[in-house]
């Protein structure tokens, strides 16, 4: 997991801030929060958010919670301070960070899918769990390898006179099925002059049973439930990008 391999973290995390506002998320971060808040069993005032990216949730959860922030790209923690300056940003890798300090809530919205291997799921788990104080529930949203399917995707913004496409292929190779491979291809026009750019991700494919096993092996009792719609505008063609989202309850 290491993002100074991959340009869309990195030299073009510049992009995310043109491809996507920070209200575009809102409604499906308010969703979040009332599952937080639902199935807390204590007051719900601080919450964790691992792989925060450009903080795009972040300005939703800070009008709920004080916020407390951790991604392992600096480019896009910068973009992130700037649009929520009231959160705290703290650079590191959600398998290993110890903050040495306990939360009402953690979330995972984006980015679990970076935990290619079992033991990196089991690592990324085991550090919500400890930062997150008992009755507190951590949510965290996955693709699951029984609905995952290939699909293809295109993104646009503009500003100024920055124009953006980007093109993502997902493809499960046949090697392999417990991985994804997320090709992105950034069309940027800057004042007319185009530069194009290719990224390639590995991701973590993960069975349902996985899951829930992993969760509760930590010590959570785990409801579920499904995630529609999120990003299926962005589908070329047909297609539909299920998700579920783990609720796990850490025991008082």
């Amino acid at each position: 997991m290491q993002t100074h391999t991959w340009l869309s973290y990195g030299d073009l995390a510049w992009t995310e801030s043109i491809i996507s506002s920070p209200g575009d998320c809102a409604e499906e971060t308010e969703f979040y929060v009332n599952l937080i808040k639902e199935h807390s069993a204590i007051e719900t005032k601080t919450l964790l958010h691992l792989g925060c990216g450009a903080g795009g949730n972040d300005f939703t959860f800070k009008k709920h919670f004080t916020v407390t922030g951790v991604d392992i790209s600096a480019g896009m923690l910068g973009i992130a301070k700037r649009i929520n300056p009231e959160v705290t940003y703290v650079h590191g890798d959600m398998r290993s960070i110890d903050l040495d300090e306990c939360f009402d809530a953690v979330a995972i919205p984006d980015c679990i899918d970076y935990m290619v291997t079992l033991p990196d799921l089991h690592m990324a788990i085991h550090t919500a769990f400890i930062h997150l104080k008992p009755g507190g529930v951590l949510v965290l949203v996955a693709k699951t390898r029984e609905e995952f399917s290939e699909n293809n995707f295109c993104y646009t913004g503009t500003k100024d006179d920055v124009e953006i496409t980007i093109f993502e292929n997902n493809y499960i190779p046949a090697s392999d099925c417990s991985i994804y491979e997320a090709t992105l291809v950034y069309l940027i026009r800057q004042e007319g002059r185009l530069s194009i750019h290719t990224d390639r991700h590995t991701l973590g494919l993960f069975s349902q049973t996985q899951w829930i096993s992993l969760m509760r092996d930590a010590g959570m009792d785990v409801r579920q439930m499904r995630l529609e719609g999120v990003y299926d505008r962005f589908i070329l063609g047909e297609g539909e990008y299920p998700m579920q989202v783990f609720v796990g309850i850490k025991p008082r």
